[in-house]
């Protein structure tokens, strides 16, 4: 089984404090396929599933060697100033008792930003997110501006050791995957695209194998925001605009508990990375470049 190894430190994380695990102050580090070395615009075709709930329209990325899960991380071959931002709309299978006693996974000043500064965005949703805050997953999952991927139901990881996140067995991965989108489906949710973002990052071909019958694109990043935890709008911000280069992928977050200032970064990151020429578009954009 080909794996490589990538460092996603802060993703990470928030990942393991979602799940209730104890993190450390130290750098950790979790095991990755290597993905497929055709860009998107060579292999991006528009399969999809309607009855998954899915736009025939959304353009995906050709199955990679063997028929494995293809990966994409940004648009490397364009030149045009696109970027994307995505946001990971995290919540564990197991948090509903610390939401039922008040902690806050959504962040709803964060998407009324985006609507202000007409940001077209991917939220990238777990299945329990959509259950917890289903007006919410509805309104976004309905507004053009926007577009719903998967994030997993359960947040847990699908290759271990994953950064103290528990683990999905392999013969449950389809599965996990389909309950979120039919959590969508059943939250009223439209703008559902066919794209997979692996909880922490972390994967193994086993699990690009394990969901290749699910017919998803796993979409990750080349850009971290650093939002997880941040204290400091300002901080967060000047990592992604130190970052961002044409058809660039940032990942943030949109659980305020955990990323508090991220809505304060994204007010500061829209203005001068359009000042600086750039273009926000949703991921399926993204992938036709």
């Amino acid at each position: 089984m080909t794996t490589f190894v990538r460092r996603l430190t802060t993703v990470a994380v928030f990942g393991a404090a979602l799940a209730g695990c104890a993190t450390g102050g130290g750098e950790s580090r979790g095991s990755l396929a290597a993905p497929p070395p055709a860009s998107a615009s060579a292999t991006a075709s528009a399969t999809a599933s309607p009855a998954a709930g899915r736009p025939a329209a959304a353009p995906t990325l050709a199955a990679g060697p063997g028929g494995l899960t293809p990966v994409f991380e940004r648009a490397s071959a364009t030149r045009a100033k696109t970027v994307a931002l995505t946001f990971d709309a995290d919540m564990t299978a197991d948090q509903g008792p610390r939401a039922a006693r008040g902690e806050r996974f959504d962040n709803p000043a964060l998407i009324a930003s985006l609507r202000r500064l007409k940001v077209p965005a991917t939220v990238f949703m777990t299945g329990r997110w959509a259950e917890e805050y289903p007006d919410q997953a509805r309104s976004i999952g309905r507004d053009p501006l926007f577009e719903i991927a998967n994030h997993s139901y359960s947040h847990h990881a699908f290759t271990s050791p994953c950064y103290g996140l528990p683990a999905v067995d392999r013969q449950a991965m389809r599965t996990d995957v389909e309950r979120a989108f039919a959590a969508f489906r059943k939250a009223g949710a439209r703008n559902v695209v066919p794209y997979f973002r692996f909880p922490g990052g972390c994967y193994d071909d086993e699990a690009l194998r394990a969901l290749a019958p699910a017919k998803v694109t796993a979409v990750q990043w080349d850009v971290v925001s650093g939002d997880a935890f941040a204290r400091d709008g300002d901080a967060v911000a000047d990592q992604v605009l130190a970052g961002v280069r044409p058809g660039s992928l940032v990942v943030m977050h949109c659980t305020r508990s955990a990323a508090p200032v991220t809505e304060q970064a994204v007010r500061r990151i829209v203005p001068e990375l359009r000042e600086r020429g750039y273009r926000f578009v949703k991921v399926s954009e993204l992938l036709k470049s």
